[in-house]
């Protein structure tokens, strides 16, 4: 089966379309996570950033004002997830499940009067002579504002955090809390600012799902991407770069599930449907098996805080 270049160029768009809420979510983790905040309430913060974002843009017909309710959803989301494990000092893990929950919950309620209906998604670029180039106009020059603002903010966070002052204190906090706490590092406003940062990709990459992807809000739409989009913080060794190549690899999976079904090839559908997540597994085992210094997590990761009194 031979396939001609606008073909090519149609799968790529799919692949980054599938690879973008992934990216955005991860971003925002491997900043929490470096700074040592483990949220598993990824899921819960992107469902909410959907919902929200679907809902006010359909009510106001305006893209830019749902992307703003959307990330404002996640980090009001992750703020209440900073209050119970930096302000509280609860355990990470417990919370950030908990948060998943509620948040499911919490976006069913809000978009429960906006399932099925639908809406123009967010605009595309569109530059008169490179958006119609063969094979790479259209994947290069003619994507929405979500896929470029996540590559530039992979780009901005790798930067920061290997580069910045800042970035290397609150990289310094993810490794040793203690010895930041004793030299005068504000530990706990490091950490709120990081989950809050966080709690925003996630809202933004839900925001995607329900303005542009689909573009329609339908209860339960992230169907475990920020699960996957943890996985693929480990798949990165906390490294931005590296969770854009990992956030095409797992697009690239879910587009060649869609791929096999289409073309009719004889293997379940359910079992094509899991080949995300059975990437994921599979990716986690060999990562375990692997010893690699730089594969190692941040040191203090997943432990509370409580400074001295």
């Amino acid at each position: 089966m031979s396939f001609d270049p606008q073909q090519i160029q149609d799968i790529l768009i799919i692949i980054v379309a599938a690879a973008t809420p992934l990216l955005l979510a991860a971003i925002g983790e491997v900043v929490a996570e470096r700074a040592g905040v483990l949220n598993l309430g990824l899921e819960g913060m992107m469902i909410v950033g959907a919902s929200t974002g679907f809902a006010f843009a359909y009510m106001t017909d305006s893209t830019i004002v749902g992307v703003i309710a959307g990330i404002l959803g996640g980090v009001l989301m992750s703020a209440v997830f900073a209050f119970l494990t930096i302000g509280l000092a609860t355990n990470q893990v417990a919370a950030g499940l908990a948060l998943t929950i509620f948040g499911r919950g919490l976006a069913n309620l809000i978009g429960e009067g906006f399932v099925g209906l639908k809406r123009s998604g967010a605009p595309h670029l569109y530059i008169p002579g490179l958006t119609d180039l063969p094979l790479v106009g259209r994947l290069i020059f003619g994507e929405d504002f979500f896929v470029y603002f996540a590559i530039l903010l992979t780009g901005a966070v790798g930067y920061w955090l290997m580069r910045t002052r800042a970035g290397l204190t609150l990289r310094a906090v993810g490794e040793n809390h203690t010895s930041g706490h004793s030299l005068g590092v504000p530990v706990r406003g490091i950490r709120l600012l990081a989950v809050l940062f966080g709690g925003a990709c996630a809202g933004l990459a839900g925001c995607y799902l329900s303005l542009s992807y689909t573009p329609f809000w339908s209860p339960d739409m992230t169907a475990g991407r920020g699960w996957i989009a943890l996985a693929l913080v480990v798949f990165a060794s906390w490294k931005p770069w590296r969770a854009l190549a990992g956030a095409i690899l797992f697009g690239g999976v879910a587009v060649l599930a869609l791929a096999f079904q289409g073309l009719g090839v004889p293997i379940p559908a359910q079992l094509l449907n899991s080949l995300p997540y059975l990437t994921t597994i599979i990716v986690l085992v060999v990562l375990s098996l692997r010893d690699s210094r730089g594969a190692l997590a941040p040191a203090s990761l997943g432990q509370a805080f409580i400074p001295d009194r």
